[in-house]
This record gives structure tokens, C-alpha cells and sequence, in this order.
């Protein structure tokens, strides 16, 4: 190889270091700075709205998803209104634009996950995945969320035999009124490799 090629080489080695941000799923501790200064320690904790109040995406798709900013103005066109936050938010809203939020917590394109799975089925709490989000002033990723991870929370609930939330919304209204007991279910998550890589 000639000097050339080989400082050819090295030269792209570099810039594709140079733009890599890590290893894959290494961003524990993640917390970008967001448009809108917005403290999940004063709503979710102080205030303890529910996570789905403004993430109501999470037991029914795959997408907890963000809210629009016209959800945080059913209390913040009456509370705060001269914040400079809240201008912001106003602004965003008045101007028919979305608030640009910064992800924080970011699988693989090739990791498929469902919100849905983990918390209408399987009954966790966004602080299984999430930690104590209702302490935290700004959002950052607690947990690693590499596979060995999500196997391992997988392999301990499928070891603790936990039970599994009743699936009411899946039940015929016959069913709802009548009082026989359901069979409980216990969580059996998968750990095979066509569950999350489709």
C-alpha cells in the first residue's frame, strides 16, 4: 500500500470517527438541552400529572409521542402566562408551529418497540425504562437501553412469574359484566430475536 493510500485511509478513518457519537446505545446520561425549559420534576412530581396526560401515545401505540403545545396551554393559558417559557410556548402555538423537542431516549432503527407491550400488557411503569423522570428538572437517559439490557429486565420478569394486567380492553362487554374470574396470565416476555428485530 503507498503512502497515499495508507494517509488516504487514515484520513477517512478519522472523519468517520470524528462524526460517530459513540458506541451504539451508549448515550446513558443523555439530557439535550431542550427548546422550551420544561421540569418533569415540578408536573410529574410537585404537581403529579400523569405521564400520560402529555405522553398519551404510551399504552396504546407503539410511540408514547410528545404533546402539542396546545395540551400544556389547557393549564398555561391561565398559570404562568407571563413566563418567559411560557411566551415561548405561546409563541409556538400562536405561530402554528411544533415545538422542536430534542429525543432523549433513542433505540436502533432496528430494534422494534412497542410502548403499548410495556405498559398496557405488561403493566411497567415508565420508570422501569425511564427512571424517576418525576424528579428530574431536564429529561436524560438513566439506562443503558442496549439489548443485554432489555434481555435482562425480559428474562427477570419471565423468572418472577409477575402476573399480567387484565386485558380489559380486549374483553367482550358481555364479559366485563359477568363476574367469572379470569384465569390469570402470567408476563412471559420474549427473548427471541424476531421479537424486537423484524
Amino acid at each position: 500500500m503507498s503512502f497515499a493510500s495508507r494517509i488516504g485511509l487514515l484520513a477517512v478513518g478519522l472523519v468517520a470517527l470524528g462524526g460517530c457519537p459513540g458506541k451504539l446505545g451508549g448515550q446513558q446520561g443523555h439530557a439535550p438541552e431542550q427548546p422550551i425549559a420544561f421540569s418533569h420534576a415540578l408536573h410529574a412530581g410537585l404537581y403529579e400529572l400523569d405521564c400520560q396526560y402529555c405522553h398519551a401515545g404510551a399504552e396504546r401505540s407503539r410511540h408514547a409521542g410528545v404533546p402539542a403545545a396546545s395540551v400544556c396551554l389547557n393549564c398555561h393559558s391561565q398559570v404562568k402566562t407571563d413566563s418567559p417559557e411560557i411566551r415561548k410556548l405561546t409563541n409556538f402555538v400562536t405561530t402554528d408551529r411544533p415545538v422542536p423537542w430534542v429525543k432523549v431516549h433513542r433505540l436502533p432503527d432496528f430494534a422494534f418497540f412497542s410502548h403499548a407491550s410495556h405498559v398496557s400488557a405488561g403493566g411497567l411503569t415508565c420508570q422501569t425504562c425511564h427512571g424517576a423522570v418525576e424528579q428530574m428538572v431536564r429529561v436524560q437517559q438513566q439506562e443503558t437501553m442496549t439489548m443485554g439490557w432489555c434481555l435482562g429486565c425480559h428474562r427477570t420478569l419471565r423468572d418472577e412469574r409477575r402476573d399480567a394486567p387484565r386485558p380489559l380492553a380486549t374483553l367482550p362487554d358481555a364479559r366485563l359484566a359477568d363476574n367469572t374470574p379470569l384465569l390469570p396470565r402470567h408476563l412471559t416476555p420474549p427473548t427471541d430475536c424476531s421479537a424486537c428485530h423484524r
